[in-house]
């Protein structure tokens, strides 16, 4: 595989747009919309858009009619929990922190592996989830071991950690469905599978964000701008760009850029939210992405003995 100019391009634009996405879920944040109402909304949005695309699913809705219940999970814990978690995180948390805990992923992937599925990890793969656990524990302690064993956790740390525990889970769920033959859709139709079932559960959220008394929008140009961006760069594009590069290169290499999102969190918070990246945050970044290479190589290393 020969990483080309167009192949770079497909892997390095969702990181760009899931950076952006976390940088304007801290900027809107208690301002124009509420966080779980910007999540809902962007779902609705996302739907609307993927009504006429979604042509295979529409022609063979039989495989989503068995398996509905399926599909209802994926959209609770991938699009109703995860991005709701993710914008309410923003609220008391920095968005480079954010981005930066996510990268802790490698380490929750592998632990619902072996406690849910029974996958046992390789020891490279171990060595890759701790270098990203020390990454995510630097930026948590603010490079102080000190501080790190005196923390007090910000909600927007703990509830951006719950959000990837359950995108682990939802992960691991794409990876192993319960059925052999998977459907004969294109990414749109997998995709409005999800978000035919996400999309109530996102505004389930919405509803009760609004019975708490902490829901609110003003309307403006710049909440339809934001809207804009969440519902087509960092839903639909992102998306489609990231399985045209994840078929082409392969989960391994993709991993690798899938971390370039904590770095451009920092140049996008510094040039937009005046946040400025901490010298534990480079550190902490170069740990991430040893990690991932780490975790990467084993990979490789394991469809070559395959191969061979």
């Amino acid at each position: 595989m020969r990483l080309t100019p167009r192949l770079t391009l497909l892997l390095t634009l969702p990181p760009l747009m899931w950076a952006g996405n976390a940088v304007l879920g801290r900027h809107m944040a208690g301002a124009s919309i509420s966080p779980v109402l910007l999540n809902g909304l962007r779902w609705v949005l996302a739907f609307a858009l993927l009504v006429p695309l979604a042509r295979t699913l529409w022609a063979a809705p039989l495989h989503l009619r068995a398996h509905w219940r399926y599909y209802a999970v994926l959209g609770l814990l991938g699009m109703g929990s995860y991005n709701a978690l993710l914008y309410e995180a923003v609220r008391t948390s920095s968005a480079l922190n954010v981005t930066l805990i996510a990268s802790s992923m490698p380490a929750w992937m592998l632990a619902v592996g072996a406690l849910v599925y029974g996958v046992r990890p390789r020891g490279r793969e171990l060595v890759g989830a701790l270098l990203s656990l020390a990454g995510v524990a630097l930026v948590i302690g603010q490079g102080s071991w000190e501080r790190l064993m005196a923390v007090h956790f910000v909600m927007g740390d703990l509830l951006m950690l719950v959000a990837i525990v359950l995108w682990s889970v939802y992960s691991w769920m794409l990876a192993k469905p319960p059925f052999e033959q998977r459907p004969a859709w294109d990414w749109a139709g997998v995709l409005m599978a999800q978000t035919l079932f996400g999309m109530p559960w996102a505004m389930l959220f919405a509803g009760l964000e609004f019975a708490a008394g902490r829901s609110h929008m003003t309307w403006n140009l710049e909440v339809m701008a934001a809207l804009a961006y969440v519902a087509i760069a960092a839903s639909l594009l992102a998306y489609r760009c990231w399985g045209l590069g994840v078929a082409e290169a392969g989960p391994a290499m993709a991993a690798i850029f899938f971390n370039l999102t904590p770095l451009f969190t920092a140049v996008l918070s510094a040039s937009l939210l005046g946040e400025w990246p901490a010298p534990y945050h480079g550190a902490a970044f170069v740990l991430i992405v040893a990690g991932i290479v780490v975790s990467a190589a084993s990979k490789v290393a394991r469809s070559s003995a395959r191969a061979g």
